[in-house]
């Protein structure tokens, strides 16, 4: 398949990457800043900016997926207005591009821990994540309003590490899947990047969102 994909360079958007390229598909980033990408079989890379949405149309044009990990950094002080400008800016460019498969990576902190309450707004979750887990959660109300796309939202587990890559993963719906016990859920990021091309591979989620844990 050819993918156009947002946030290469990520901590999601690195394993991401190498996951769809060791499968063989065909990848082309959007980057602010190509320099960062060294060259690779499989791999283009196209400067665009995902707070753009023509260049993101531009760039998206003729592929059969658009992914998107993009994250302007937890220590970047407007995180929360930068990531909606920028997922609204995703969903045009996109729409604009022709291409109807959306995959959007977003948080966990949307996840419904009970009926009406979700884990963002819940007592124990961390206050230095709070305004960016907010964010996550206000652009899927954005996407869950998109009609026109085949887009999925994929929330990760309560804790996501860098790992190892196991191949295997537990798939849920707006709930988060606990470990035994009773303890919050965990996955790799590499796990998390086999169950985000596996969706674009074979989708499971259309109009939908999921999470994922080990």
């Amino acid at each position: 398949m050819k993918i156009a994909l947002i946030g290469a360079t990520g901590f999601v958007g690195t394993p991401l990457l190498a996951e769809f390229l060791t499968r063989g598909h065909q990848v082309t980033v959007l980057a602010r800043n190509p320099g960062k990408l060294a060259a690779q079989p499989g791999l283009t890379v196209v400067q665009a900016d995902a707070l753009d949405a023509a260049q993101v149309a531009q760039a998206a044009a003729g592929h059969d997926a658009v992914v998107s990990a993009y994250n302007p950094g937890w220590t970047e002080p407007k995180i929360a207005e930068i990531f909606l400008q920028a997922t609204r800016a995703i969903f045009e460019g996109v729409k604009q591009s022709g291409v109807k498969r959306f995959l959007m990576v977003g948080g966990a902190g949307s996840l419904f821990v009970a009926p009406g309450v979700q884990l963002v707004d819940t007592p124990e979750f961390p206050a230095e994540y709070k305004v960016a887990a907010g964010a996550a959660r206000d652009a899927l109300n954005l996407i869950y309003k998109e009609t026109t796309l085949d887009w999925t939202f994929l929330s990760p587990a309560i804790l996501l590490n860098p790992g190892v890559r196991t191949g295997q993963y537990r798939v849920g719906a707006d709930a988060p899947l606990w470990a035994e016990g009773g303890a919050p859920g965990s996955i790799s990021v590499q796990d998390m990047a086999v169950a985000i091309v596996d969706e674009i591979e074979k989708p499971q989620h259309i109009q939908k969102r999921f999470t994922v844990a080990n």
